[in-house]
């Protein structure tokens, strides 16, 4: 019987799946892939299931998907063919924002270095702070293994409470004058050419500066060609809608499965959840402030609010800084200005990941 080799560790990871099932099913917490990862978690912890042994249904999965890293390249398809990059195009120097929003990914893997783990472990840590899952997984699944479930869920944990996290860093860095600056909508019109070139040419660029970040920017653009070309509509609501869907399920339980309670239930695990925290935090607090800075340079025209949406949590970050900007000024209407920024920063969380992987190999490690 199961139960007389069940041990405490094993019920502890039981009670963390069914506080994920909680989150993402009573208070909508990224459900999607909350759910299947809380139910992995209790799966993989039941003694003498047996389901990561080789053969085990749950170790076909993670071999299939996460160790070949097909799992992740195909739900960043399903992101490009579900991205409209217009508004971004329509106000193309808010892609500044995206970048700045990435600084705290940098500033968090100086922190996991110091606090000691290897170079691989600190770039999966630190990467966290894009709040993208999927790059969090592609990265950590390709580059450190053994640490994708706390990865996995502090990204995703992390990414659905935004709306709690940014809020008190939007407010603590932005005086009672900025947030109640009304940008005006700087509507240019973009030809379906512009769009169909833009995937292109982000792809070509970014590959360029960042090599291996060509599997993720090249499946995200190609995903948005698809989109934007209107010539494979089948392909892309396929892309948008059933591959996603699978694959996201797929995702979650092989994310769960690898949060046995002996792998799990580490020191290492709860320094992962804290330097994620910190990094989508530093994130956010650039953004800001870079914000500040073109609020200065632009004679008070950027409300610098919108600084917070540089990071990669679409469109959920967007919508935060909407809530705020109308919290101080009820004809304040920030969200096209921060989806645009919001879509830059998921260009830019990419990027990041590619320059840090490039220079890692670079100096001989990857």
């Amino acid at each position: 019987m199961g139960l007389s080799h069940l041990e405490a560790g094993q019920v502890l990871m039981m009670l963390i799946g069914s506080l994920l099932l909680y989150l993402g099913i009573r208070r909508g917490f990224e459900p999607l892939l909350l759910l299947p990862i809380g139910f992995g978690a209790i799966l993989v912890n039941i003694p003498q299931a047996e389901l990561m042994e080789e053969g085990g249904v749950l170790r076909f999965f993670y071999d299939t998907g996460i160790l070949t890293e097909v799992f992740p390249i195909l739900i960043f398809i399903g992101i490009g063919a579900m991205t409209d990059f217009q508004p971004l195009l329509e106000n193309p120097k808010i892609i500044l924002l995206g970048a700045a929003g990435q600084f705290g990914i940098f500033l968090t893997l100086l922190l996991a270095l110091a606090l000691g783990f290897d170079k691989l472990e600190a770039v999966a840590v630190a990467i966290i702070g894009a709040c993208d899952g999927p790059t969090a997984i592609y990265v950590s699944s390709k580059y450190a293994p053994h640490l994708l479930g706390a990865v996995s869920v502090a990204a995703y944990s992390y990414m659905s409470l935004v709306p709690l996290i940014q809020p008190p860093i939007m407010r603590l860095l932005t005086t009672e004058r900025e947030k109640k600056i009304v940008m005006g909508i700087e509507k240019r019109p973009v030809s379906k050419t512009t769009k169909i070139l833009f995937p292109v040419v982000v792809t070509i660029a970014a590959s360029l500066i960042a090599p291996l970040g060509t599997p993720l920017i090249g499946m995200v653009m190609l995903g948005n060609l698809m989109r934007e070309s209107g010539v494979v509509e089948r392909l892309k609501n396929a892309s948008e809608n059933e591959i996603t869907n699978i694959v996201t399920l797929l995702l979650g339980l092989s994310i769960g499965a690898t949060m046995e309670a002996a792998k799990f239930l580490r020191v290492e695990t709860l320094m992962v959840l804290g330097l994620g925290f910190i990094a989508i935090s530093l994130d956010t607090v650039m953004g800001v402030l870079f914000g500040k800075l073109m609020c200065f340079l632009t004679g008070g025209r950027i409300n610098p609010l919108i600084g917070a949406a540089g990071i990669s949590a679409f469109p959920m970050s967007a919508r935060v800084v909407q809530v705020e900007g109308q919290r101080y000024n009820k004809k304040n209407y920030l969200l096209m200005h921060a989806l645009s920024a919001n879509a830059s920063g998921q260009i830019g969380s990419i990027v990041a990941a590619g320059i840090m992987l490039s220079v890692l190999k670079g100096m001989g490690i990857v």
